[in-house]
């Protein structure tokens, strides 16, 4: 329900905000911007606070605050206000998240499938709710898809008020540990987590700054396809991610995710490169933009479910937190740094950078040493 409303507003944010406020380019990417800057700023607070506050309580209120930004935002007529209430909604996004992923991260033994699935109702949400979202825009109202994502936040809000969220026993020491900072020290000297929260930014990035942002328009420039085609082979990639996160959920849980993130990187680096090789052949595209969406899909919840291997149960909330901060650090980087990449260069460049950056992770993933004693 939380990922159907992001997607219902996804496709019509640019189209509300050049109707009502007769924004230009720079004024619709300010408000990723923005929604990535609120995200980044709670996601560590919000890891110290899960299981102090409890975790119910906690995506409840991110839920709520959601809700009430996306009333908030259909109400006003100013841009700046409407531009902070975004921020807000970033910061009621890290709450929810943050709890739900600490949540399929303690799941222990079935971490890696409950991780997957995750993701597969993330990606579904988006795909179901950016279908529907331009018909809602055109059909109904310019502020019906925000009402929609309210909507649909107090269903989320309402489900999660009523089904259990299992928290973990602490023990003492860590109940009584009263040093937040001592607390992600340690987090981040466990081996392994450092690289693991790097690499998944890194994913991210590449996620968002290539795959979201610059595939499209490498479709409709080197490939020579008209819009409806680029929407269909965007498709196509979403179908991939589903079906690697499906695999990857498949799998047992006890086999070694190092080595196999380590193969995972590098065979999505060669997607990546390769592409600027391929024919403007609607059936090589067709097949690169699958592989394209099983690369990143198979990749995408490993490094989560390695660190949730490593780090000790009564940890996994700030382990969490500083995982998805340093996630949308990549967000908010990952989009300047290929768009700029790609107006210097060529749009070729950022594919092929994009490439070098993910092949450069896979050797340390490979060689990282075996999970520690004091994993959950």
């Amino acid at each position: 329900m939380f990922n159907l409303g992001q997607g219902v507003l996804r496709p019509s944010l640019p189209l509300y905000l050049q109707q009502f406020f007769g924004a230009n380019y720079r004024m619709v990417t300010v408000i990723p911007t923005v929604f990535g800057a609120g995200k980044w700023i709670a996601n560590l607070p919000t890891g110290y606070l899960l299981d102090c506050l409890g975790r119910r309580p906690l995506m409840i209120t991110g839920l709520a605050v959601v809700a009430s930004s996306d009333i908030a935002s259909a109400l006003t007529s100013a841009y700046g206000v409407f531009l902070g209430i975004r921020g807000v909604a970033g910061i009621g996004w890290a709450m929810f998240a943050t709890v739900a992923t600490t949540v399929m991260v303690d799941r222990g033994a079935r971490r890696g499938r409950a991780i997957s699935r995750l993701l597969m109702a993330e990606t579904g949400g988006v795909l179901l709710g950016s279908l529907g979202g331009g018909w809602l825009y055109a059909g109904v109202s310019a502020t019906s898809p925000f009402l929609f994502e309210a909507a649909c936040m107090m269903v989320a809000a309402m489900a999660a008020g009523w089904l259990n969220l299992p928290t973990p026993a602490r023990n003492a020491s860590s109940a009584t540990e009263p040093d937040h900072s001592h607390r992600l020290r340690g987090v981040v000297r466990v081996p392994g987590v450092m690289l693991m929260s790097i690499t998944n930014a890194a994913l991210v990035a590449v996620q968002t700054g290539v795959i979201v942002f610059l595939f499209p328009l490498y479709l409709l420039e080197r490939g020579r396809l008209a819009p409806e085609a680029v929407g269909y082979l965007v498709g196509v990639s979403v179908v991939g991610r589903l079906v690697a996160l499906w695999f990857v959920s498949r799998l047992p849980d006890r086999w070694s995710r190092l080595p196999v993130l380590g193969l995972g990187l590098l065979g999505y680096a060669v997607v990546l490169a390769s592409l600027p090789l391929v024919t403007a052949h609607a059936l090589v595209l067709t097949l690169w933009s699958l592989m394209l969406g099983a690369g990143a899909g198979f990749v995408a919840g490993l490094p989560t479910a390695i660190i949730g291997d490593r780090v000790a149960l009564e940890l996994h909330g700030i382990a969490v937190g500083w995982l998805r901060t340093l996630a949308d650090a990549g967000m908010i980087v990952g989009p300047l740094v290929m768009g700029t990449l790609a107006d210097v260069g060529s749009l070729a460049a950022p594919f092929v950078c994009a490439a070098v950056l993910v092949c450069a992770l896979a050797w340390p993933c490979y060689r990282l040493t075996a999970v520690p004693a004091t994993a959950a």
